[in-house]
């Protein structure tokens, strides 16, 4: 039975650390790929997962994913090794998200830990009658948090532009079926 879903009053702004999610598993034979590394589509599908956690602890409404800016592979991951995603909020509009995720991969054996990956997601907050909601700000304290959130306009402002051009290019593609 589904819970009804009362929404609240947002505050004007939420902490990083209050939408921080963290998530840690193992690489088991089925998530490598011909290399004996983590599978890329694998390694995307947790990021997606975990920044959309981030994303609705800070506005607690429905979010879809509008995009995901970047996701940086940085060192492979190997089935030798645990992988921990972390991420929280780094960045809101007025009805959009963005969220970091930090991939950290842990030798299991030797306990030699890297960033393997880094990722950038945007989401868009959702009225359950599909309306876009608004968003309260975000306040970054820790170093770490205020070293992501510093270029976050930056981001934002090169996500409009590859949007517009994505728009441009996908008017001029075809739909047309191959074979007609």
């Amino acid at each position: 039975m589904e819970q009804e879903h009362t929404p609240q009053a947002a505050p004007d702004f939420k902490y990083c650390h209050e939408s921080r999610v963290f998530k840690t598993g193992r690489v088991f034979p089925n998530d490598v790929n011909n290399h004996k590394t983590l599978f890329g589509g694998k390694l995307m599908s947790t990021i997606d997962e975990v920044a959309s956690i981030s994303a609705m602890r800070h506005c607690r409404v429905n979010v879809v994913t509008a995009s995901a800016d970047s996701v940086d592979f940085l060192l492979p991951i190997r089935p030798t090794d645990s992988v921990c995603f972390e991420s929280f909020v780094s960045w809101t509009g007025r009805t959009s998200i963005e969220v970091f995720v930090k991939i950290i991969s842990e030798n299991l054996y030797t306990g030699e830990r890297a960033v393997a990956a880094t990722s950038f997601l945007t989401f868009v907050a959702m009225n359950e009658d599909g309306t876009t909601a608004p968003v309260p700000a975000i306040v970054a304290q820790t170093e770490e948090e205020k070293l992501i959130c510093q270029s976050a306009d930056e981001r934002s402002a090169l996500r409009k532009l590859r949007r517009t051009s994505s728009k441009k290019l996908a008017s001029l593609l075809s739909t047309t079926k191959y074979w007609e």
